[in-house]
């Protein structure tokens, strides 16, 4: 009976404790999307445990900002 009871208890915390990091996965999954954006990338979609891959912008470099400038300027 005492192993019963606590099993059902156990079980019941143990629940509690999945919806908790369901619920923190959630929040950290909103929260990095919110710095992707800020940073100007595209929001992550996660799903089934997976970690999908974060798409890079090509950043250029102030040579080729540069040399781009004189181009426009030269037409």
């Amino acid at each position: 009976m005492l192993g019963w009871v606590r099993g059902k208890l156990r079980s019941r915390y143990v629940a509690m404790l999945e919806e908790d990091v369901a619920r923190l996965r959630a929040e950290n999954r909103a929260l990095l999307n919110s710095l992707l954006g800020t940073a100007g990338f595209p929001p992550v979609e996660i799903g089934d445990g997976r970690v999908a891959e974060v798409p890079r912008l090509r950043r250029r470099s102030w040579q080729q900002m540069q040399r781009a400038k004189e181009e426009q300027s030269t037409k």
